[in-house]
């Protein structure tokens, strides 16, 4: 799975970056510091089974830590954004081909209001938040429009005399944009565009270019600098229709990381607080710094949101559940003996054959049932996996 780190430049994208990864990027007061996209690993919290089985687990792709499975996902943070970037402005080009394959985008706010449409710093809440979140939607819209117009006219006017599916001529205009026929049909059923093809005009290939963004690459909200921003603004952005939204402070998750790595603190991403190991060998611009972030941060917020976005992104907004293939029900393992060894994230409603073919085509291929290991049940190829589910796939020999 891929999430877009996204948003216009110097609203805190590449400190969101580090703070959920520990990867190295590069980061400045100034616009359009990230210029090639960093990639990095974050990951997520999930429940362990093991703890259901009562024996360790060893995970091959995936970590655990205390009983918590952390499920590894990519993260790309891509060049800022600024309006007209469809049209080549800035660096948009590029921002806008770096985010084909992401399987959903996490919008990082200035919810301070402390940066202009440019990216620009402007004293704070002088710059409506809101205004950046609509011309994001804006942005990716005309991209995907400006797919579609190449050589539309033509393609439709050839489907609707040779009675072919417009479906499919959309499907091949947009491969590689991470767009899947189900997405497709999905947007040109809520589009209400006209029955006749060759009717759909100039602002029908728009309303069906923003529902197809709405559905392939569903935008989550990271307000962040939420520890300065004004409460109403929190308030009003955390309530727009059709947002996922979390206040966020990207800098105090990354300055806790970094103190927990150093031994400072005791904090794990997502903590609701943390706890220093011992106050007397802090500086004093270490405690003034840890003091903040307790009071501004983790009192008011229950934590800095970073990880929250990131699970939001993947339990809600794409509704992913966690699935654990073995190949021994009774013992939980692998061929190799490791114990609860995978994890793999499905889509909620997916089944036991789906499962098969994620791990690999032939034992899709080759089904014949299933066993739930937890129940010690047979169950057949539309079973419908369940959150934590441990599953072992039976083929043919």
């Amino acid at each position: 799975m891929l999430i877009g780190i996204v948003g216009k430049p110097n609203v805190g994208k590449s400190t969101f970056f580090s703070a959920a990864t520990l990867a190295p990027a590069e980061i400045a007061d100034y616009p359009f510091t990230t210029i090639k996209p960093n990639k990095g690993v974050a990951y997520l919290r999930t429940r362990c089974p093991h703890l259901d089985l009562g024996h360790p687990c060893n995970p091959r792709n995936s970590a655990c830590e205390n009983g918590v499975r952390l499920v590894p996902v990519e993260l790309l943070d891509v060049a800022g954004l600024v309006p007209d970037a469809w049209q080549g402005k800035g660096l948009g080009n590029q921002f806008l081909d770096d985010l084909r394959q992401a399987d959903a985008l996490i919008h990082v706010v200035d919810a301070s209001g402390s940066t202009n449409s440019e990216g620009v710093p402007v004293p704070a809440h002088s710059h409506d938040p809101l205004v950046d979140v609509r011309f994001l939607e804006s942005e990716v819209d005309h991209w995907i429009k400006g797919i579609l117009d190449k050589g539309w006219e033509k393609a439709a006017r050839q489907a609707h005399l040779e009675g072919g599916k417009i479906e499919e001529v959309i499907y091949s205009k947009l491969t590689g944009l991470g767009i899947s026929m189900n997405h497709i049909h999905a947007a040109i059923r809520e589009a209400s565009l006209p029955e006749s093809v060759v009717a759909w005009k100039d602002d029908e290939m728009m309303r069906l270019s923003s529902t197809l963004r709405k559905h392939s690459k569903p935008m989550l909200l990271s307000l962040n600098k939420a520890d300065v921003a004004e409460e109403a603004t929190i308030g009003r952005l955390s309530h727009l229709d059709g947002y996922v939204s979390v206040p966020t402070c990207a800098q105090s998750e990354l300055a806790l990381r970094r103190a927990a790595k150093g031994g400072m603190v005791q904090y794990l991403p997502g903590d609701a607080d943390f706890k220093i190991m011992d106050p007397a060998k802090l500086s004093p611009p270490q405690k003034k710094g840890l003091d903040y972030i307790q009071a501004h941060v983790m009192t008011k917020f229950k934590g800095t949101g970073v990880q929250q976005c990131l699970e939001n992104a993947a339990f809600t907004m794409l509704d992913l559940i966690p699935v654990y293939p073995v190949e021994d029900e009774h013992k939980w393992t692998d061929k190799q003996g490791n114990v609860l060894p995978d994890t793999h994230l499905v889509k909620r409603g997916s089944t036991a054959r789906d499962l098969a073919y994620k791990i690999h085509t032939d034992l899709g291929d080759n089904f014949i049932r299933a066993i739930n290991c937890r129940t010690q049940r047979v169950v057949g190829h539309d079973y419908v996996l369940q959150p934590g589910d441990v599953m072992t796939i039976i083929t043919k020999k």
